[in-house]
């Protein structure tokens, strides 16, 4: 109790000094209002207040940049702050829910008072939390979803940090709480005066149908501008400095936003270099093993990379001058780590290792059951340590997959045993699940090698990266790749019983035989289609008794996981306690913050609402549609997205050529598109040839989008293109992203149902949009000197 106490005090003072910054920023913002400051407020008015008139009024470049730059910003900060803050690594969506409430509420406050500090000010803030070298505020934050996690009934964090206590456990989730949701506010705040200038744009263009498509392209212009640059594995300060660039041209004709703009960036730019040169790295003691030795070895300089997918932090572990491991962190959190178990490193440095055990290390105990295979598919080879053991134990072909590229490039470097510069070994870059999916190869050995990932496949998506890997369909096209006499050997790293009951089921029901099974550290999971197991243990006794030792597996109870529910990381279907807790304060949050801040006397649109919730329910359900035939990489997302934007200007045009084009049947090709979705299984589509699959999952994905954005764009024109529209249209967008969390429920093809539901409902409010033109013309009075456009 008295070091659970202490773990505690040992926190006060980062988390008075989280909780000031972050009251601070409220309050510089004006949306505190205690203490009042008048002076304080009518400076900042003076200085980040936007004047438009003085931009020049509309342009099609500026409506181009402003969209990109929206865009990319919310990338930005969905990629950031997801990899600094790991909770948000889990949960990417909730980023992109913020990122819609500020955009929409935006356009909603098209009218009032464009102020770049709702901007600048939060993306100071994020910095400083996340950048300031000073370790108890780092440490914090690093450790805050190990906090939360205490009450989660999903195993995403490990153990709650104050185990076994129930006071303090509840304290700190509670404590975290306090902190992730009001950084949630802050991130919403920092996409408003974006949605404001978007909105303005929109709403004052001629050419309504024009003025959309433009900015749908100039997104598209974002998402690839971003994703070259997570390719180019560039680090955030590189973000931050295109973003500069894109604010500087939109208000370059604007002296005193555009020196507002430099002072906040050059304090940015410090803040991230102060932190670049203090470099810390957690779990410093996970690395240590039972060995004496190992306690000796010296942490060296860590090495921050950026992969498409993740934070990587790569620590050489040092004996002397000399690194003898190299661990890697991932989003803060330890991952894995590179050790030399060459005949030549036992010689050199054996009081680093439990040398008689080291044949029945994990990355060797595969071959102890199979030596000697021909050829070797390895999922998830990381930075080398599998490979360079397939080689060491006989393999003649080594094929090797490895989702992140960097990880991959990494271990090519760093890796002792050289096993990627081998002419044995055949590397692909690729999502697990998609090669074995799609591969026509037979292998003798077939090794899952603990694939547990740290984040989310999308920012538009709760499916991790792993988590299709792991379904009883995954195991069932594993098995195709085996040879007749073949053998399967997966290890995984579960902490709780029920991991191991689960992947037993599916490999189980997979594989059609029960796997032999053993935790000696990571729990291993064993199918022999041979006579290869009960062999090894005839020939080596001390192999037999290793099993024997090891054989008492926990197991509990859970749901067998498929690709319609992918959990892997909950136990039984339902909606996580986390996610309630988190969405339940996140509705307040919005709704108070949309009652305090709209001034539009008309509301909400609901028709453009409903028609927000229903496409982002839809993209959900279509990307992770489209992860199981193409994988779940960086590059297949931006690919969908693009595609589903480039339907959506098919969409526009359509409406541009047939103004009068009938909203019915668009609806009817919707639902009629919809239940041909829904009742088309996903196996059906993994046609031999990629273009063929590509070409038919995007017919039958998302011609849906195309006669929702026939709707959409209609009823836009015909309301004028008023600015409370979009705003509703992603707010409504904001409250799809929270729906996601019914697929932990009902899976993810249910979700189409409810899509359905929802295009039903904004069909039925559809007639409500005539009138609420006119309210809007006669309410403003003719403000914006537009015409009506109403049909």
């Amino acid at each position: 109790m008295n070091n659970i106490l202490q773990q505690a005090i040992d926190h006060v003072p980062a988390l008075l000094f989280i909780w000031f910054a972050i009251f601070a920023t409220y309050w510089l913002l004006g949306i505190i209002n205690f203490p009042k400051s008048e002076r304080w407020h009518s400076l900042l008015d003076k200085w980040s207040s936007v004047d438009i008139d003085r931009l020049g009024g509309f342009s099609w470049k500026s409506l181009a940049l402003i969209s990109l730059t929206s865009l990319f910003l919310e990338l930005l900060l969905i990629r950031w702050i997801a990899s600094e803050i790991r909770i948000f690594a889990y949960f990417k969506s909730l980023v992109l829910v913020a990122c819609f409430l500020g955009f929409g509420l935006g356009c909603y406050l098209t009218r009032k008072k464009i102020k770049i500090s709702y901007t600048l000010l939060p993306l100071i803030l994020f910095v400083l939390l996340i950048e300031l070298p000073i370790d108890p505020v780092r440490r914090l934050i690093a450790n805050l979803s190990n906090f939360i996690g205490w009450f989660s009934d999903v195993h995403i964090w490990s153990q709650a940090y104050f185990e076994g206590n129930f006071l303090w456990g509840a304290i700190s989730s509670l404590i975290a709480l306090s902190i992730v949701i009001p950084l949630f506010g802050l991130i919403a705040v920092t996409m408003v005066p974006f949605g404001q200038l978007v909105g303005w744009s929109l709403e004052n263009s001629s050419k309504g149908i024009h003025a959309y498509s433009v900015n749908v392209v100039a997104s598209i212009a974002g998402i690839w501008l971003f994703t070259i640059l997570s390719f180019m594995s560039t680090p955030p300060w590189i973000w931050f400095g295109v973003l500069l660039v894109g604010t500087l041209v939109y208000f370059w004709q604007l002296p005193k936003i555009r020196a507002l703009l430099a002072v906040s960036f050059v304090v940015i730019f410090l803040l991230f270099f102060a932190g670049i040169s203090n470099r810390q790295w957690w779990g410093e003691e996970s690395w240590k093993g039972s060995a004496s030795a190992e306690f000796q070895l010296k942490a060296g300089t860590p090495e921050t990379l950026w992969s498409p997918y993740q934070k990587l932090t790569f620590i050489p572990l040092n004996k002397g001058e000399e690194p003898v491991r190299y661990v890697l962190n991932t989003n803060d959190s330890w991952y894995q780590q590179i050790i030399n178990l060459s005949d030549a490193e036992m010689k050199k440095n054996p009081e680093l290792y439990d040398v008689p055990n080291v044949p029945f290390h994990q990355y060797n105990l595969p071959y102890r059951f199979y030596q000697n295979p021909k050829d070797v598919l390895i999922a998830g080879s990381g930075m080398g340590n599998d490979p360079a053991a397939a080689l060491r134990n006989g393999a003649q072909h080594v094929v090797t997959v490895e989702i992140d590229p960097l990880n991959y490039e990494q271990g090519k470097k760093l890796n002792f045993e050289r096993p990627y510069d081998s002419a044995k070994v055949e590397m692909h870059v690729d999502d697990a699940r998609n090669y074995v999916q799609n591969s026509k190869q037979k292998f003798d050995l077939i090794v899952f090698s603990i694939l547990d990932s740290h984040t989310t496949s999308s920012s538009y998506t709760n499916i991790r990266l792993d988590n299709y890997v792991y379904t009883v369909e995954a195991m069932e096209a594993t098995k195709k790749l085996l040879k007749p006499d073949g053998m399967f050997v997966m290890s995984f790293s579960g902490a709780r019983p029920w991991f191991a009951q689960r992947l037993k089921n599916v490999v189980t029901e997979g594989f059609g035989r029960e796997p032999l099974m053993m935790q000696p550290n990571y729990t291993f999971f064993i199918v022999d289609f041979g006579n290869r197991v009960e062999n090894a243990f005839a020939a080596s006794p001390e192999l037999r008794n290793f099993v024997a030792t090891h054989s008492n597996v926990p197991l509990e109870p859970a749901t067998t996981i498929t690709d319609d529910w992918p959990y892997l990381y909950q136990q039984y279907r339902g909606i996580p306690m986390i996610v309630w807790v988190l969405s339940m304060g996140l509705i307040i949050v919005c709704w108070l913050t949309f009652s305090r801040l709209k001034e539009s006397a008309t509301g909400i649109q609901w028709h453009f609402f409903f028609l927000g919730a229903a496409f982002m329910l839809l993209e959900v359900q279509i990307i992770s549609k489209i992860a199981l035939l193409f994988g779940t990489t960086w590059l297949v997302n931006s690919i969908v997205i693009t595609s589903l934007l480039l339907f959506i200007l098919l969409s526009n045009l359509v409406v541009a050529w047939f103004p009068n084009f009938p909203k019915r049947i668009a609806y009817v090709g919707l639902f009629a598109m919809l239940a041909v979705g829904y009742l088309m299984p996903a196996d059906a589509l993994f046609h031999e040839s990629v273009v063929i699959r590509g070409l038919i999952a995007t017919a039958l994905y998302c011609s849906p989008v195309f006669f929702a954005g026939l709707v959409f764009i209609s009823s836009f024109k015909e309301i004028g293109f008023r600015a409370e529209a979009f705003g509703s249209n992603l707010l409504g967008a904001l409250v799809g992203g929270l729906l996601d969390s019914l697929s932990y429920l009902i899976g993810i093809k249910a979700l189409v149902l409810v899509a359905a539901f929802l295009y039903l409902m904004s069909w039925v409010t559809a007639k409500s949009v005539a009138a609420d033109r006119t309210e809007l013309v006669g309410e403003l009075g003719g403000l914006t000197g537009q015409p009506s456009q109403s049909t």
